[in-house]
C-alpha cells in the first residue's frame, strides 16, 4: 500500500510540473503576442512620408486659365484681325508651353497693353518685365496711355501676388489684345487665356 502510495505521489508531482511548464510558455507565447501586436498599432499609428512631389508641381504648374471676365471699360474691338472663334497659332512665350500652339480666340478687345515690373505682394520675388495687363487693369489711370516708368497700382490677378501690387510701367502699346483658350505643350488646359497682343499670333 506504501509503494503504490508512492507511486500516485509521484505522477502527481510529474502532472503538476508539467501543467506548470505549459501555463508558463502560455504566458510567454501571450506576452509574446501582446508585444507584436503593440508595435504593429505603433507602427500603423505612425504618420507615412508625404510625397512632396506632387506640391512641386501644383507650385511649378499655376492655372492659366481666366474666368472669362473682363475689366470695367474694356471695349470689344469693332473690326478684329482674328475674330471670336477664329483659330490662331500662339507666337508668345511669356508663358509654359504656350509658344507654337494651336489657340482659339474667345475675346478681341482695342486698349492700351503694358508690361510691368512688380514685387507681389504675398512676399514672392520681384517680377519683371510682365505681359500683360490692359489699362482698363490699372487703378485709376485716367484716360490717357501711361507712359514707361509711370508707378501705379495694378487690380489683376493673373498670377499670385498681383492684384493690388505697386507696378512700374516698362512698355505700352496701342493695339487689339485677345483671350484664347488653348492646350499647352505641358499637356494643360487653358481657357480665357489673358493676354496676348494682336503681334503674338498669326492665322492658321
Amino acid at each position: 500500500m506504501t509503494k503504490r502510495n508512492l507511486l500516485m505521489g509521484a505522477a502527481s508531482v510529474a502532472l503538476a510540473l508539467t501543467l506548470s511548464a505549459c501555463s508558463d510558455n502560455a504566458e510567454d507565447g501571450s506576452a509574446t503576442e501582446s508585444h507584436e501586436n503593440m508595435e504593429m498599432e505603433e507602427n500603423t499609428g505612425e504618420e507615412m512620408p508625404m510625397d512632396s512631389g506632387s506640391e512641386e508641381d501644383m507650385d511649378m504648374d499655376m492655372d492659366h486659365s481666366g474666368s472669362g471676365e473682363v475689366p470695367d471699360g474694356l471695349q470689344a474691338a469693332e473690326n478684329p484681325t482674328y475674330e471670336v472663334g477664329s483659330q490662331v497659332t500662339v507666337e508668345a512665350d511669356h508663358m509654359a508651353g504656350m509658344q507654337g500652339v494651336e489657340a482659339t480666340v474667345s475675346g478681341a478687345f482695342d486698349t492700351t497693353v503694358y508690361s510691368i515690373s512688380y514685387t507681389p505682394t504675398d512676399g514672392g520675388e520681384p517680377v519683371e518685365d510682365h505681359k500683360w495687363v490692359v489699362h482698363e487693369e490699372l487703378e485709376n489711370p485716367g484716360e490717357e496711355p501711361l507712359q514707361p516708368g509711370t508707378e501705379v497700382t495694378v487690380n489683376a490677378d493673373h498670377m499670385d501676388g498681383m492684384d493690388g501690387a505697386n507696378v512700374v510701367i516698362d512698355s505700352a502699346e496701342e493695339t487689339t489684345v485677345y483671350m484664347i483658350d488653348y492646350t499647352a505643350s505641358t499637356g494643360e488646359e487653358v481657357t480665357n487665356h489673358m493676354w496676348v497682343t494682336e503681334s503674338e499670333i498669326t492665322a492658321e
